[in-house]
């Protein structure tokens, strides 16, 4: 960087500006193994605060923890083949163990399908066993040629849900369920907006029926794969022999469901929310919402003013909004360099506090998010923090959903139109599609762009195409083939 205090602005480059932004807000750190990372604890302590919104979520849809092992019998994998062909290129295998070669390979887990409906197998065996709703916290390793902190790396954190059940339809209710939880999540706590809809064929987890996503727009306008959820069809319990007794006496095969987010989520937190300046946390995901920064120049005046933010802290976090608060008692910067440090960080307020606010007793408040003040006086603090951190969320939500309309593109677009838009600063294009791989492989070929999602109903245009963006053909495959054309989601991806 030109100036060792300035991050590499967004504009001049959005990689550049990211990476700065996790190392210097101590988020994560390269690791000595190439292609993993290190989660920093400002880092962890974010996507702490994830797993407890998503875990209570997922419990109260009725979900339960559980853990399965690290390795996989390799002979696992190869029983659901089209899986296997999905996950062959990324898996790390031992072939040895205690100094000697294994009897057969084990794989690190890339996912746990495989091991989990093995375990299913043993578990169900009448329609009284079912549904089975099970959650797994776990780290998977996938081999990524192409690494980023947080966005991909060898190694990375995530949950995975895997349930089982009596009918295709309540496996298909469960996977809808949860992708919804997955949106609820991403937009009331994240604040990011996202875009659900199914996945196309060539886009489909392996060995899936159907694939559903949560898809955000990143402010390089870019797309990232936020969440995915699973309608497993009963390939897995085909495979692994998951059969139950029916209410009437016969034996059929269950149908199964898999979903998860990753410490990815960290990642799009920052290409969210970020600025030139540096992080931006949402208040419900931050570790501090509130830091307070004394300032004094005297020992007099250092103990009365830390002695009073020691007093505020203390009261905000045992008030009813239990506000978690930090002061920043360091005393080898000036204010203004702990104002550019905690700005840096994404805290999403703080309070600056000195000798005159003490007489005043008053405090000044300001917001991360717009960098706007107010005093605000010590009666009812408590309520004012909590009221300005909810107006944070909100706002952080409805600018990122603006962003994300106003690079948005809707109605007729020449496909010729759409490579500038694609090589230019990128969109959200929503289009006609003919339904034909040759043209979805086509247009990812020659635009890097590539389908997101079949879009839910709420999000479809007014007035959706009638023929495709590429072929100019109709619904039924392209070329010209009867019926309307399918409304996507276009956009290049992370």
């Amino acid at each position: 960087m030109a100036d060792e205090k300035k991050l590499t602005t967004r504009a001049a480059d959005f990689s550049a500006w990211y990476n700065e932004v996790v190392l210097r807000a101590e988020l994560a750190d390269y690791s000595p193994v190439r292609g993993c990372m290190v989660i920093r604890p400002a880092g962890y302590g974010i996507w702490e605060r994830m797993q407890r919104a998503l875990d209570d979520m997922f419990k109260a849809t009725g979900h339960q923890n559980a853990y399965f092992p690290l390795f996989i019998p390799e002979s696992f994998l190869r029983k659901e083949a089209e899986h296997v062909e999905g996950f062959a290129p990324e898996t790390a295998v031992v072939t040895i163990g205690g100094g000697k070669v294994l009897d057969e390979p084990l794989v690190v887990r890339p996912t746990s399908e495989t091991i989990i409906y093995a375990m299913f197998a043993k578990w169900v065996q009448s329609y009284r066993d079912l549904p089975l709703l099970i959650n797994q916290w776990a780290n998977v390793v996938r081999w990524e040629m192409r690494t980023r902190l947080f966005l991909r790396t060898l190694e990375f954190l995530w949950q995975e849900g895997h349930t089982a059940h009596a009918t295709h339809d309540e496996a298909e209710s469960e996977a809808r369920t949860m992708l919804g939880v997955y949106r609820r999540f991403m937009e009331e706590w994240m604040a990011m907006p996202v875009v659900t809809g199914q996945k196309t064929e060539s886009e489909r987890f392996a060995g899936a029926l159907r694939t559903y996503s949560c898809e955000a727009m990143m402010q390089d306008n870019k797309a990232l794969q936020a969440g995915t959820s699973h309608n497993l069809g009963q390939n897995f319990s085909r495979a692994f022999d998951v059969k139950y007794q029916t209410e009437a006496g016969g034996t059929e095969y269950a149908w199964s469901t898999s979903w998860g987010v990753s410490t990815r989520l960290v990642g799009g937190l920052i290409m969210t929310h970020g600025d030139d300046v540096g992080l931006r946390v949402p208040p419900l995901l931050a570790p501090i919402e509130l830091v307070i920064v004394p300032i004094y120049k005297t020992d007099e005046e250092r103990v009365r003013v830390l002695d009073t933010a020691n007093h505020i802290r203390e009261s905000l976090a045992a008030s009813a909004s239990g506000v978690r608060t930090h002061v920043d008692v360091r005393q080898n910067l000036k204010p203004g360099a702990k104002y550019f440090d905690w700005e840096m960080r994404g805290v999403p307020a703080r309070l600056e506090l000195g000798p005159r606010d003490l007489e005043r007793q008053q405090g000044v408040l300001v917001r991360r998010d717009t960098g706007a003040k107010r005093p605000v006086p010590f009666d009812g603090l408590a309520d004012a923090v909590r009221e300005i951190l909810g107006q944070i969320q909100r706002d952080m939500f409805a600018a990122a959903h603006d962003r994300r309309e106003a690079h948005s593109l809707r109605g007729p677009i020449t496909y010729e139109r759409f490579r500038e838009v694609m090589e230019g600063d990128g969109a959200f294009v929503y289009a006609g599609w003919c339904g034909s791989a040759e043209c979805e492989a086509a247009v990812k070929e020659e635009t890097k762009a590539t389908i997101r999602v079949l879009p839910d109903p709420e999000f479809r245009s007014a007035e959706p195409p009638a023929t495709c963006m590429r072929c100019g053909g109709g619904g039924g495959g392209g070329g010209g083939g009867g019926g309307k054309a399918i409304e996507v989601l276009w956009a290049r991806a992370y």
